[in-house]
This record gives structure tokens, C-alpha cells and sequence, in this order.
């Protein structure tokens, strides 16, 4: 145990003799304003949407500024993006009269890659969709879409579908309340907090092994210093994983809106 403690020690030592700040916490997920002269809510959360946005708007121009048949580099990465969302998610979950929805899945597959990809680029090294904000903005776009759709193809119609399945009168009583938990609040929910979850667990994970390597190169005893070189080989580790889990995290929000958006269109769910 003392040996334990000692090694624990040394790891917090480099925080008061002016070395970096560890363990990470959840402060981490606050950064501070832009600039010292800049107001309180003038952070990185507040620019990087709307960077995202800018940075999506000048690709498809720029990509679609002389579309060619035989298409060049721009054009064949924006054709391919649309592609993916129209035949892969919206064809093969919809159908048919999936196409329709198809510019909604490219921008927002697109917008969820590209802020997922902040969190992994230098000097940005945090993803908007790390603050629980953002994700549920999105779930509530995906939520608002796929309710409307339904109640606009069945009218009223549409609530009968989606909370009462076809069952025996008896347990009705039972299943239309799990069907409308399910349904209404669950969706949005688990939607929100499934990207949520996952990058701020892949974000505190590169910071608990980015920032232990400081701290271990900055412990008081020499034989600790070496293993800062393991801590940050387990970080770029950790980096190659987290863009994995960047591009499935896109891929499934817009899979799942599109999922429930097949179910509001359904006769019966």
C-alpha cells in the first residue's frame, strides 16, 4: 500500500510544482473564453457549430461549383457522402420515399462527423457533441421530423399506430404506456445520450493518457519518467480507435433517425 501511495503521489506531484493538471475532471469539458478579452460564453462550443457549418457549406459549393460527369476529387467525396446516406440508411430503412430525406441525413451525417472530428484534431482536441447541448438539439430536430412525418401521412391516426400494437384488449393497459415511454421519450433520449456518452468517454480517455504522460515526466523519481512514453503510445492508441468510433457514432444517429422515421410511416409499429 505505501508503495502504491507513492507512485499515486509522485503521478499528482507535477500539478503543484507547476506542471500540468491530473487527473482530468469534468471542468475539462468547460473551456475557458477564446481570448482573455472575450466574454464568459464565447468558447469553443460556441464557435466550433458554427466553424462546422462554415467549413460544410463552402465543401458542397466548392464540390458542386462545375459538377462534371467523370467527377473530380471534391465532387466524388460530396457524391459519396449523399450516396452513402441515400442508398445505405435511407433506401434500405425507408424504401422508396426514403430519397426524400436523404439531404437531411447527408447534412446531419455530416455535421456529426466533422464536430465528432474536432475532438481529435490539434490545438482544437474537443468535440462540441462532448457537451450533452448539442446532442439533444439534434435529437429533437430528429424527433420533431419523424413525428411530423407521421402525422402528416396518418393524421391523429398516427398516435393509434404508434401506442397501441396489435394485441389482446387485456394487456393493452400495460403495453400502450411502455409503447408511448418507448416511443416519445426513449428515442429522443437514448439518441442524445448514446453520441453523448461516447465522445466524452473517448475524450476523457485521451486526456487521462495525454495528461498522465506530463505528469509522469514531470514525477520527482527518475524510474517513473519512462512510462510517460507508454501513457502517450496509449494515447495515439486511443486516437486511432476514437476516429472508428467517430464515424460509427454519425453513422448510427443517422441510422436510428432514419429507423424511426421508417416506423412513423408504417401501418403498424
Amino acid at each position: 500500500m505505501g508503495g502504491r501511495a507513492t507512485v499515486i503521489d509522485h503521478l499528482l506531484a507535477s500539478e503543484s510544482s507547476g506542471g500540468v493538471h491530473f487527473p482530468p475532471s469534468v471542468n475539462d469539458f468547460f473551456p475557458p473564453p477564446l481570448t482573455s478579452g472575450s466574454p464568459e460564453w464565447l468558447t469553443k462550443f460556441v464557435v466550433l457549430p458554427w466553424l462546422a457549418v462554415g467549413i460544410l457549406i463552402a465543401f458542397f459549393l466548392v464540390a458542386y461549383r462545375r459538377p462534371t460527369i467523370v467527377p473530380g476529387r471534391l465532387q466524388w467525396m460530396a457524391e459519396s457522402l449523399y450516396g452513402l446516406n441515400r442508398d445505405a440508411i435511407a433506401r434500405q430503412m425507408i424504401g422508396p420515399d426514403g430519397v426524400k430525406f436523404a439531404a437531411y441525413f447527408t447534412t446531419l451525417f455530416s455535421f456529426i462527423l466533422l464536430t465528432n472530428l474536432f475532438g481529435i484534431i490539434p490545438l482544437i482536441q474537443i468535440s462540441p457533441n462532448s457537451h450533452i447541448a448539442f446532442p439533444i438539439v439534434m435529437a429533437v430536430v430528429s424527433y420533431v421530423l419523424f413525428n411530423y412525418v407521421g402525422l402528416r401521412k396518418y393524421g391523429l391516426r398516427y398516435f393509434k399506430n404508434a401506442l397501441v400494437p396489435n394485441a389482446p384488449w387485456f394487456i393493452l393497459p400495460i403495453l400502450v404506456p411502455i409503447e408511448f415511454f418507448s416511443t416519445f421519450i426513449v428515442r429522443p433520449a437514448t439518441l442524445a445520450l448514446r453520441l453523448f456518452a461516447n465522445m466524452f468517454a473517448g475524450h476523457m480517455i485521451l486526456l487521462v493518457f495525454t495528461l498522465a504522460g506530463f505528469a509522469l515526466l514531470g514525477a520527482q523519481t527518475w524510474y517513473i519518467k519512462p512510462i510517460s512514453v507508454l501513457s502517450w503510445a496509449m494515447a495515439i492508441a486511443m486516437t486511432f480507435l476514437e476516429a472508428i468510433v467517430i464515424i460509427l457514432q454519425a453513422y448510427v444517429f443517422v441510422a436510428l433517425t432514419s429507423s424511426y422515421i421508417s416506423g412513423a410511416l408504417a401501418e403498424e409499429h
